[in-house]
């Protein structure tokens, strides 16, 4: 059984992993798709690009792994099986999940090591990928003049050239509008007709470098109740200007700004956070009721009841004068006003803070359902390629493909059911599981016993006993 146990564990962790990487390849190109608008043009140094790709593969590993188990299971099994090398093992007293035993095991620990990740190293890497991939959206793109085109990238000054050369440093017809000055408008205006554009060695600095050209300089007097707006225009052969080029250096946002968020917590975290969420949800709750009973009362009219019931309910209202009656109307308007809007805002604070919760047993349930769809999936695929006789890349990537589009079509509908306050977290996160576990029994079963439900022959046989039924149905009519 031991030379048996190995033949499996080697025949399943090679599959295993190749399909892993690809598929999480697969969804890293998704990624790099999605998101290559913010990537492109800004000059970042292709350790950030890998660094912000490492935290993506992290973030991604719930949809490779799941695919990874269902695709290589399919193929192992159904490779087996091809082989006549299942058949091999079931004529020497082997059951099916005897069989699989190892690879139940094998299964089991990723689980485990899958629900570890989830805890430990998905909350870390979503804070690191999200407060990096804020600072590569924020990061300025790189700074790239274009022929005849205004360039603003550079704070302060907005740049104009006709040409540039193919190197990309010797300008021609330059117009610089320099905004330095706190007051509004183009105040100085520098043209040359050529320059030369070079920067420092640490990349901090532009040098430019203009040759033949005027500066136009409107100043302002403020000393005077009248002020004047002297011009002065001055000419040069060679002038050298400096401008800053710090905000194009990458700065990474700090991760404060979204440590608190649901998806970078732990299990311990999110049951702390939900707690705290439904004790702020039940001060919220509290407060509406106490300003009701503060301002809304029924009270006790001093008459018996005998006399009450012989007052009609306008008594008093009728003994009032017409200006009482108005103003009782006003107040009575607008308290009802005040107390409807404030107990709509109240509701609306409630309800959102409850569906923030939520969120966090969204968050809670992935971490458990994650590790436990590992599983439901090995039993999917094992079997199933068990039934369908065929190894290699073909059939078993379309069945592959096509449960995991299953179940990740229910994950993410039951996930937005959830979040529109449809179902609650815990059967909207774990549908899926309700739906494909019975699946995954039921292929057991049939694998277990030797069923042909997957076989060709099988149910050629059925329809043409149903084409022969029509015939002599046909001739005795």
């Amino acid at each position: 059984m031991k030379k048996l146990t190995l033949l499996l564990l080697k025949s399943y962790i090679g599959p295993f992993v190749l399909t892993f990487f690809i598929a999480l390849f697969i969804f890293e190109m998704q990624f790099l798709w999605k998101y290559v608008d913010d990537l492109m043009g800004k000059g970042l140094e292709y350790t950030v690009i890998l660094e912000l790709l490492l935290y993506a593969s992290a973030k991604l590993v719930n949809l490779a792994l799941p695919l990874a188990i269902l695709l290589s299971s399919i193929m192992v099994m159904g490779n087996l099986a091809e082989n006549y090398e299942l058949t091999a093992m079931k004529s020497g007293g082997n059951s099916l999940i005897r069989i699989l035993r190892p690879l139940i095991v094998f299964i089991f620990i990723v689980a485990f090591s899958a629900f570890y990740f989830a805890n430990n190293v998905w909350p870390i890497a979503n804070l690191k990928f999200k407060s990096l991939l804020y600072s590569v959206a924020e990061q300025r793109p790189a700074f790239n003049l274009e022929d005849g085109q205004f360039y603003n990238g550079i704070d302060g000054f907005s740049i104009r050239v006709k040409k540039k050369s193919k190197e990309g440093n010797e300008l021609e017809d330059v117009l610089i509008y320099d905004h330095r000055s706190q007051e509004k408008g183009n105040k100085t205006v520098i043209r040359a007709k050529r320059g030369i554009m070079e920067q420092t060695a640490d990349k901090r600095f532009l040098v430019l470098t203009l040759f033949d050209g005027f500066s136009y300089d409107e100043q302002t007097e403020k000393s005077k109740r009248n002020p004047e707006f002297p011009h002065i225009k001055n000419k040069f052969e060679k002038d050298i200007m400096r401008m800053d080029l710090s905000s194009f250096e990458f700065s990474k946002a700090s991760e404060d700004l979204f440590a608190n968020s649901y998806d970078m917590m732990s299990i311990g975290q999110l049951e702390t956070a939900i707690d705290s969420i439904y004790i702020r949800a039940a001060k919220s709750e509290n407060e509406m009721i106490e300003y009701m009973r503060a301002n809304i009362s029924i009270t006790r009219d001093t008459l018996d009841f005998e006399a009450a019931s012989r007052i009609n309910e306008s008594y008093f209202y009728d003994k009032l004068s017409l200006v009482q009656k108005r103003r009782a109307i006003s107040v009575g308007r607008d308290f009802a006003r005040k107390a409807k809007s404030f107990i709509e805002r109240s509701k609306v604070d409630i309800d959102n803070k409850l569906k923030y919760a939520d969120r966090h047993k969204i968050e809670w349930h992935r971490k458990f359902f994650f590790s436990f769809a590992c599983i439901v999936l090995f039993f999917i695929g094992a079997p199933l390629g068990a039934i369908i006789r065929k190894g290699g890349l073909g059939l078993p990537t379309v069945f592959a493909i096509l449960l995991f589009v299953i179940y990740y079509m229910i994950t993410i509908t039951g996930e937005k059911m959830i979040r529109s306050g449809t179902l609650e977290p815990w059967f909207g996160m774990w549908m899926s599981t309700f739906i494909l576990l019975p699946l995954g029994l039921f292929l057991t079963k049939k694998a277990a016993n030797d069923s042909g439900i997957m076989d060709k022959e099988a149910y050629t046989i059925i329809f043409n006993r149903i084409k022969n039924f029509i015939k002599l149905k046909r001739k005795r009519g």
